[in-house]
C-alpha cells in the first residue's frame, strides 16, 4: 500500500509526522504500508528549516508542489493542478491521507477522488457551523467526499453520523497532534526572552490572535487588547504575532509596559512558553487542544468552537468577541477558581498507531480499491439527469 500524506502548512506537518513514525513502526514488524509526502507549498514558513523536519523526525518532503500563495482560488486551483500533475505521472497512491481544514486539504481530496482515488480525512467531522471561517467550508466539502474519518472526539463521530455518514467509514482514533505534543515534551527549548524579561513560570500569559474578525478590525483588535491588559493582574502578555499584525499594533500606537511582542516562535519553543504559562488567551482552535493535555487555563475569543471538547473536559472556556467579557474571565482565572481539567478520551500519544492499524486493516480486506475516476462532464450530465 502507497499512501500519500499531505501538507500544506506548518501545523499539518506536526499531524502527520507522527503518522510516518507509526508507518516505519509497521513496515518493521512487516506491514505492507509505504509514504510519500505531498508539501504542496500552501505557505511558506521560513521556520520551516531542515532542522524542523529533524526536530520532528520526518524527512523532508518527496514533493513540493509550489503552490505559493494568492486568493483562495488561484491558490485551490494551483494546488488541484500540480497534484493531479503529480498523480497522472504516477506512481498512483493507494489512498490520500489528508489532515486537519487548510485549503490544501479540500484542494488535495477533491483531486484524489476525481483521479478515481479514495480520501482518507484525519480530524474528520469536526464543526464549528460558522460559515465565516474559510476552515468550515473546508472541513464540509472534504468530509462530502472522505471515504474514511479518523476522528478525535465522539463529538466528531456525532457530527458525521448526522450527516449520513455509516459507522463503518468512521474510527475514532485520537489526537495525532497530541502524539506530537508528547513526542516532544522531553526536547521542549526555552526561548531566550523568558531570561531577557525575567519571566517566572506561572506568572505570565500567552496570547495569540490571528483571526480576520480580531485582528483585521484595527479599532477591535486595539480594545480586545486593552481589556486584556486592564486585567491580568500586572503579569507580563507575550504575544507572539505575525509582522502584519504587529504592523497593525504599531500604526494604532498600541503599548503596554507588560506587553511584549516577539517574532513567531518555533514549535518547541512556543509549547515551552504555554506549558509553563499562567494562562494562554486566543482565538486559536489547535491550541485549546494543547492547553487542555497541559493542563494549563485557556480563554478563547470566539463565539464557537469546532472542538467542544476543550470546553466540555478540558481547560479551555469560550469567552466570547464581546470584550466586556475578558474582565470577569480573568478575574475568575487570577481569583483561583478556573476549572481543573482531564484529557479527552484517546488524546493519549497513540493515536498514530491506531490510524496505521485501520489503514492496514482495509487494505487487507480490499476496501481500498480503486474507484472509477468521472470526468467533469460526466458530472454536469448526471447533475441535468437529477
Amino acid at each position: 500500500m502507497l499512501a500519500d500524506l499531505i501538507a500544506g502548512a506548518r501545523p499539518n506537518f506536526m499531524k502527520i509526522a507522527p503518522v510516518t513514525h507509526a508507518i516505519r513502526q509497521a513496515q518493521q514488524e512487516g506491514g505492507d504500508i509505504r509514504f510519500r509526502i505531498i508539501h504542496t507549498g500552501q505557505h511558506y514558513d521560513r521556520n520551516m528549516s531542515g532542522s524542523f523536519f529533524e526536530q520532528l523526525g520526518i524527512p523532508e518532503p518527496d514533493h513540493n508542489l509550489g503552490a505559493g500563495g494568492g486568493t483562495q482560488a488561484e491558490q485551490t486551483a494551483a494546488i488541484m493542478t500540480g497534484y493531479e500533475k503529480l498523480l497522472m505521472e504516477g506512481p498512483r497512491p493507494d489512498i490520500c491521507i489528508v489532515v486537519g481544514d487548510v485549503t490544501s486539504t479540500m484542494a488535495c481530496s477533491v483531486t484524489a477522488r476525481k483521479m478515481g482515488i479514495r480520501v482518507a480525512h484525519v480530524e474528520g467531522g469536526i464543526r464549528s457551523r460558522d460559515w465565516t471561517m474559510p476552515e468550515e467550508i473546508n472541513r464540509v466539502v472534504t468530509d462530502s467526499i472522505t471515504d474514511y474519518f479518523f476522528t478525535t472526539s465522539e463529538a466528531a463521530n456525532r457530527n458525521l453520523a448526522a450527516e449520513g455518514v455509516g459507522p463503518e467509514r468512521i474510527f475514532f482514533v485520537g489526537n495525532t497532534m497530541i502524539d506530537t505534543l508528547h513526542a516532544q515534551l522531553p526536547h521542549l527549548q526555552e526561548p531566550r526572552l523568558v531570561s531577557d524579561l525575567g519571566l517566572k513560570q506561572g506568572r505570565y500569559f500567552v496570547m495569540t490572535l490571528h483571526r480576520p474578525a480580531n485582528v483585521d478590525q484595527e479599532m477591535t483588535l486595539k480594545t480586545l487588547i486593552e481589556n486584556i491588559m486592564a486585567n491580568t493582574g500586572g503579569e507580563p502578555v507575550l504575544f507572539p504575532a505575525h509582522p502584519r499584525t504587529r504592523a497593525i499594533l504599531d500604526r494604532l500606537g498600541i503599548a503596554h509596559p507588560d506587553l511584549h511582542t516577539t517574532e513567531p516562535l518555533g514549535y518547541l519553543e512556543f509549547i515551552w512558553l504555554v506549558r509553563h504559562a499562567r494562562a494562554v488567551i486566543t482565538d486559536s482552535g489547535g491550541i485549546t487542544e494543547e492547553t487542555t493535555v497541559l493542563g494549563v487555563p485557556c480563554l478563547t475569543l470566539r463565539d464557537n468552537t469546532e472542538r467542544p471538547e476543550t470546553v466540555s473536559i478540558g481547560t479551555n472556556e469560550l469567552i466570547g468577541t464581546d470584550p466586556k467579557a475578558i474582565a470577569p474571565a480573568l478575574g475568575q482565572l487570577l481569583s483561583g477558581n478556573w476549572k481543573k481539567g482531564e484529557i479527552p478520551e484517546k488524546w493519549d500519544g497513540k493515536t498514530s498507531g491506531r490510524i496505521v492499524s485501520a489503514l492496514l486493516e482495509l487494505y487487507d480486506s480490499g476496501r481500498l480499491g480503486p474507484l472509477k475516476p468521472f470526468r467533469d462532464d460526466e458530472l454536469l450530465f448526471r447533475t441535468q439527469e437529477s
